[in-house]
Formats: C-alpha cells, structure tokens, sequence
C-alpha cells in the first residue's frame, strides 16, 4: 500500500501525492476541455474547465488511491445532445484523458533525459512519469466507467455498438475482480515497462 511510505519516508509519500493529484487533474481537465471543445457547456458550467486539483479530485477516490493503489477522480459530465456526432465525439472526450496523461509522461521523460536530474528532484519527474503513464494504460482498459470503454464504442458501427453499450452495467463487476485479482497490476506492468523503455527511463 502507498500509505505505508507515509511511515517508511514522509518525503517519498509526498511525491508519489503529488505526483498522483497532478496526473489526475490533468486527466480531468483535458475531459473537460475536449467536451467544451466540441460545443458541450456542461464542464465549462460545472467548473472543471481548470487544472485546479480542487475542481477535480474526489475524496473517497483520491484516499483509496493512496491506500489501496487503486482509485478515481471526479468524473466529467458531458450531454451527448450538445455533440455533433455524439458517438465519436464521446469517444474523443473520453480518449483525451489518457492522452494527456501519455502526453504530460513524454515531457516529463524528456526533461529526466535532457536534466539528468538525481536525488529528489530525479525521483519526483520519474513518479510523475510513472503514473501518468498508470492512469493512462489503465483508463484505456475497454470495460465500463473506464475511458476505454467508450473509445471502444466510438470505433464500432451502430449494429455493434448497440450490443457493446448493453455490457456496460456489467463492467465494473469485471473490472473489480481484474483488480483483486492483480490481473491489471500485471498486464499494465508489460505495458509500463514497454513504455519505459521507449522513453529511455530503463
């Protein structure tokens, strides 16, 4: 559990904190800034149009993330009436979550490349790789609340998608047991570590 660096070395739980509460932020907010992107108000209005982590973090998903390695923000709301083509517009507000966090990886890897930066400062931009490179693998798992799901139905003709949106109730239950089960800590680590690699981290 991550809370247990609270008591094995306060600075590191404060970076992985940190680290956490800004890749979240910037994955909410680049939800919410696709959606007013493509006509809808609805985040604009609620206020989530902002990197302020306030805007963002949910208390009970935010706690078990540090406690338990697994939680969630506050999700963005959209109202597919407002969207042009509500399908593939649904599909890139929820693509653009996990693309930031892809994004804000590649420059923070950058800067560890070009610094070369030790001691904390080191440790700080590499866990702000790390899991930004976590929420984004994890969210483009195609099971329902997760971003995937939804980027998934975008690709899917009307025939299909039809049937693959009657899954999503069923989703979370699957999901949950792919958690206790570590079955995600291990298939996201392949991914993670490819990653790693290609951003020259390894």
């Amino acid at each position: 559990m991550l809370i247990s660096y609270l008591f094995q070395n306060p600075l590191i739980f404060i970076f992985v904190s940190v680290a956490l509460i800004l890749s979240i932020s910037i994955h909410e907010f680049a939800h919410a800034y696709s959606a007013t992107k493509l006509g809808d108000p609805t985040a604009k209005a609620m206020g989530r149009v902002t990197l302020n982590p306030l805007a963002h973090l949910d208390p009970l998903g935010t706690a078990l993330l540090l406690t338990a390695g697994f939680g969630w923000g506050k999700p963005v709301l959209f109202n597919p009436y407002y969207l042009k083509n509500p399908k593939r517009d649904a599909a890139v507000i929820s693509f653009a979550g996990p693309f930031s966090n892809f994004l804000l990886a590649i420059v923070f890897a950058v800067l560890i490349n070009l610094l070369t930066p030790n001691g904390a400062l080191g440790g700080f931009l590499y866990l702000v790789v790390y899991y930004n490179l976590v929420l984004g693998f994890f969210n483009l798992i195609p099971l329902h609340p997760l971003d995937g799901f939804k980027v998934v139905n975008g690709f899917l003709p009307e025939s299909l998608s039809i049937q693959w949106m009657q899954m999503a109730p069923y989703g979370i239950f699957v999901l949950l047991l792919l958690i206790l089960s570590n079955t995600t800590g291990r298939l996201l680590g392949s991914f993670i570590d490819f990653a790693l690699k290609l951003l020259s981290l390894t």
